[in-house]
């Protein structure tokens, strides 16, 4: 049988932990607080992330890191993006040398601008062969609910994608695979950007067309970054490109599309973070986005937009007429 560690126990992990469990893994889930720990083995629920929803009895928990990657073909790694390198300088000892390093992260660590697989790579030095990504429209709840879903599972080696996607294949949760790492990663981090831009507008009582605007401009913006940085254009037609970023931007179950909509009414950024329960993980990566597209010429307007409003304190109508007073273009520029 396959041994998974979900080292997180947010929503998204805890609902992959279910996608493993439901596709015949057996699922050690990792948690920093023993009272969670504690529910997950008597209740088998998490009662803060997704109460209601019960977990196969293969899943079970702990709180010893060591316990929970004894053995572990596959590690899954789903802690705040942020938070990534200081969790891994404690956890590669514990690494066994057959296991794959899977991140459900989407973001760009502030300060470096390096991708997850980046951080992950650097830290372990495990090599590429042995990181693999999901990307793709996973909103937790509903894949809690085993509603249908499709995502990507990337890594530069085919053959361990195929494994992961055999991991992770239910009858409600589809995985395909793909080589292109940079484009899956990039479509995921960039997307929740765009997630918040969406949600500003809405908040602004904006329409369909100013929604749809940015959206497809957000995707033309994720398109340029990615194709400098190696990416193939063709992933961010994919499910991790405009299928994660549909479905970030129009449903009330995006952190980050809240989060926007919050700002969009006015709430200030304190008041929102306040608000908000779990990490939006665009609030701080919108930051390290721009930070990458800089150091690699890519003009991205919506992102430098969203960092005015989130980190500079500007006002939405201000930014939002700044958008749209740009000199004219051609659409594919």
């Amino acid at each position: 049988m396959t041994r998974c560690a979900v080292m997180g126990t947010g929503s998204w992990g805890t609902a992959f932990a279910m996608v493993l469990a439901d596709a015949g893994s057996e699922v050690t889930l990792w948690a920093r607080r023993q009272e969670l720990v504690d529910a997950v083995n008597t209740t088998h629920e998490n009662p803060d992330y997704l109460p209601g929803v019960r977990l196969p009895d293969s899943v079970r928990a702990t709180t010893d890191a060591a316990e929970a990657l004894a053995g572990a073909d596959f590690a899954v790694l789903v802690v705040p993006s942020q938070t990534l390198r200081d969790n891994l300088a404690a956890w590669t000892p514990l690494i066994e040398p057959q296991t794959v390093l899977v991140s459900l992260m989407k973001g760009i660590e502030l300060g470096t601008a390096k991708r997850m697989s980046e951080v992950i790579d650097e830290v372990t030095k495990v090599g590429p062969e042995r990181v693999a990504v999901v990307s793709g429209p996973n909103l937790a709840k509903e894949i809690a609910n085993r509603q249908p879903a499709a995502s990507v599972v990337a890594c530069a080696d085919e053959a361990v994608a195929k494994r992961l996607q055999a991991a992770c294949h239910t009858p409600y949760f589809r995985p395909y695979t793909n080589t292109d790492v940079v484009g899956c990663e990039l479509g995921g981090a960039v997307k929740n950007v765009i997630g918040l831009a969406v949600g500003m507008a809405a908040g602004m009582g904006l329409g369909d067309n100013t929604k749809a605007t940015l959206i497809t401009r957000g995707l033309a913006e994720t398109t340029r970054l990615g194709e400098v940085l190696g990416a193939d254009p063709h992933t961010f037609a994919g499910l991790a490109g405009m299928g994660d970023l549909v479905a970030t931007c129009s449903s009330p179950l995006s952190r980050n599309n809240t989060f926007g909509m919050n700002l969009g009414r006015g709430m200030s950024l304190a008041e929102t973070i306040a608000a908000t329960r779990q990490t939006a993980e665009g609030v701080k990566s919108c930051e390290s986005v721009l930070d990458l597209a800089r150091r690699n010429g890519v003009d991205m307007p919506i992102v430098e937009a969203v960092v005015d409003v989130v980190h500079n304190g500007r006002p939405t109508q201000e930014v939002l007429q700044a958008l749209m007073s740009r000199s004219a273009k051609a659409e594919r520029r």
